[in-house]
């Protein structure tokens, strides 16, 4: 498959998060490492694994068991309309059976890989996917990643069971970044971007500012004595910011503990965020029809300084809207002010509401090239995976040709 000059493609599995998450910004967020390792001449699958507990999401019963069909159904959708049809399989665990249009070939694909990235560390790695001599875990989570190997024996395991090591943390290693030290050697790595797939409309000024936004996703965290919070935790200085600017702000919230009245009643518009993240083309429309992002960040980003950036934030930019978003320490790597601004404090996050409202076209425009220059998948995949064959030894196939500008500093 792979030939030691490296000019062959390689045979790469994803395993990502989509039949148990059949929602649209969590199916791009996985469908572009797929479309842009496609797009870069590699022999790609996207696999995804049950595990051994009720980790199936069915947005229209608002339930999480074992069944997978809801999720079936929508992957089915998702990869036929992408050009991408035959190459998906889901492992159900639970009836040990592989299912979707790849199940009879599932395992020989896993024995003759090159490379497993398993993108948010969200799948196990059994048996059939450690042959694979290049085993990448992609932590985009950082700070709860760490966390979680240094106090469940089980997560540690299952990354034990991986060669390479990224973070969407890009800070990790530098001296003010806080981000607790799991014994993994991790590289920084970021969202790629396929940017065919993310045409640019008409910016619309008279839109709102939007995000799509879980108020919760999980309790919160603590080690060490410190606590790691959520989005919920980082919200609270920001909730008068429609009083105070007059600009229309909205919310697609999720999560069954977000104080919806509340912020209601202090002028944020607030939309049940499973209306636009119905499936990936919803959410993209949802994005182009928003005049910019507004976001705060999960407070364990923030308190770390873990440079991490949301995979969301990159589509809003990529659609051509910019964004005002809460810095996690990522201005030390990305250049603001132009297209994608950040605010540490409530009077930062106002300015940058007018400036991006006074210069709304320069912003547009600025916002579209930031992907384009920090994003796009052939640069970010490329860098990645040769980074992956260093880091994993003598035995790993060498990589393909491609771009060449790395991610790493």
């Amino acid at each position: 498959m792979v030939d030691q000059g490296g000019h062959d493609r390689l045979r790469i599995i994803v395993l990502g998060y989509l039949v148990r998450g059949p929602l649209g910004g969590m199916a791009w967020h996985h469908l572009q490492y797929v479309l842009g390792l496609a797009q870069l001449g590699h022999d790609v699958y996207f696999f995804e694994d049950s595990d051994d507990y009720a980790s199936c999401y069915d947005p229209d019963r608002h339930v999480m068991d074992v069944d997978p069909s809801c999720g079936l159904k929508f992957a089915k959708r998702v990869f036929d309309r992408v050009g991408l049809g035959d190459r998906w399989s889901y492992y159900d665990g639970h009836q040990q059976r592989w299912l979707g249009p790849l199940a009879t070939r599932a395992a020989s694909v896993c024995r003759s890989a090159d490379l497993v990235l398993n993108v948010s560390g969200v799948n196990p790695l059994r048996d059939w996917m450690t042959a694979a001599p290049i085993r990448v875990l992609i932590d985009t989570d950082p700070a709860f990643t760490q966390i979680r190997h240094l106090t469940d024996p089980a997560a540690s395991q299952l990354a034990a069971r991986h060669n390479a090591f990224f973070s969407f943390g890009e800070n990790i290693g530098q001296p003010d970044c806080l981000v607790p030290d799991d014994g993994n050697p991790w590289q920084p790595t970021r969202q790629p971007v396929v940017l065919d797939a993310w045409p640019v409309r008409v910016p619309q000024a008279d839109r709102p500012f939007t995000t799509v936004m879980q108020w919760e996703s999980y309790p919160v965290r603590k080690y060490n004595g410190t606590a790691y919070g959520m989005k919920s935790a980082s919200f609270e200085p920001y909730v008068d910011l429609p009083a105070h600017t007059g600009l229309p702000l909205e919310l697609a919230l999720g999560g069954d503990a977000a104080p919806r009245q509340s912020l209601t009643d202090r002028g944020w518009r607030i939309r049940d965020s499973l209306t636009p993240t119905r499936d990936p083309w919803t959410y993209q429309e949802y994005l182009q029809q928003s005049k910019a992002e507004f976001s705060v960040a999960k407070h364990g980003y923030v308190v770390t300084r873990s440079g991490w950036f949301s995979e969301r934030t990159t589509s809003y930019l990529a659609c051509g809207r910019p964004a005002l978003v809460q810095d996690t320490g990522f201005t030390r790597w990305l250049e603001t002010g132009k297209g994608i601004l950040a605010f540490t404090c409530p009077a930062e996050a106002e300015a940058g509401l007018a400036e991006i409202c006074g210069q709304y076209t320069r912003h547009c425009r600025a916002a579209r090239e930031i992907v384009a220059d920090h994003f796009d998948a052939r640069t970010v995949l490329t860098s990645l995976i040769e980074r992956a064959v260093r880091s994993s030894g003598p035995s790993a196939p060498a990589a393909s040709a491609g771009p060449t500008k790395a991610v790493n500093r």
